[in-house]
């Protein structure tokens, strides 16, 4: 089978005792970088040497293959440098081919930044989302962040420490989250200098400016909900059947935006036609 094992983020002592069995029992192991494996077997004191293939993401597709034809005789262990394999990390594409291909895939929980971070950054956590890394280039990352604008759910985004105060004006601009949107910005999560810091967009920008270091989370507040007058909420709800829609898509798409109830603007819609034009 292929096992993927979530390792330490930054804290050796939260590997699991499950981690640790796999790594002294493996033969084989699927890493994103074997160095920092090595180094992870040195300081967990295991003297297990198992073959190590390098999977990361410029050969997963290439080795994929290879790592499912293996898994059909013996266990494949898939480690990332840190937490959970696939999460913004190699390992979907193993796992994609080993589903088709039949392998039997599992894995050993544990430390994970994106829930860390959401645990403590004191935002809602009912409803939330992963993005991953925002795009390098400033005008791609403005659009990815403009199509975010109206997100409800509170946002966890991965950044690098030379991007960060680039990718919190971003969001502070009005065509994103704007200046005063909670934000709080994770370094470092469960090592030495962990810090976290929390403020408005703007805030943050600021105070990022001048330079930070370390593995970084960010973590956004959702979009607060828009009040809108129940007949404007008809009024696009028409707009949109009038426009080849139908009337339960309609409402269901005004619903999202608005917060509004999609089963009153439906029975809206429907009982109040539009007025005919004089």
């Amino acid at each position: 089978m292929i096992i993927l094992a979530a390792t330490p983020i930054g804290n050796l002592g939260d590997a699991s005792r499950r981690l640790v069995e796999a790594l002294e029992n493996a033969t084989v192991v699927a890493a994103e970088d074997t160095r920092t494996t090595v180094r992870l077997l040195a300081g967990l004191r295991i003297e297990n040497r198992p073959r190590l293939i390098a999977l990361h993401d410029h050969n997963e597709r290439d080795r994929a293959g290879e790592l499912v034809a293996i898994a059909q005789t013996e266990d494949v262990l898939v480690l990332s440098d840190a937490g959970m394999p696939t999460v913004s990390d190699p390992g979907f594409h193993l796992v994609e081919a080993a589903a088709l291909a039949g392998v039997t895939v599992t894995a050993l929980p544990g430390p994970s930044a994106v829930i860390t971070a959401l645990a403590v950054a004191g935002l809602p956590t009912d409803r939330f989302s992963f993005e991953g890394f925002l795009p390098r280039k400033p005008s791609e990352r403005r659009q990815t962040l403009h199509a975010l604008a109206d997100e409800r759910r509170t946002m966890v985004f991965f950044e690098s420490p030379n991007r960060l105060a680039a990718s919190l004006h971003d969001m502070a601009g009005e065509a994103a989250f704007g200046p005063t949107r909670r934000v709080v910005v994770c370094r470092e999560l469960t090592k030495m200098f962990e810090e976290v810091k929390r403020g408005t967009a703007h805030e943050l920008a600021l105070w990022a400016d001048p330079g930070v270091r370390g593995e970084i989370c960010v973590v956004v507040e959702g979009a607060p909900e828009r009040i809108v007058d129940a007949e404007e909420g008809i009024r696009q709800v028409r707009a949109l059947v009038a426009g080849g829609m139908r009337v339960k898509e309609a409402a269901a798409e005004v619903a999202e935006a608005t917060g509004m109830s999609k089963r009153d603007l439906y029975q809206a819609a429907i009982e109040k036609p539009a007025a005919p034009k004089p």
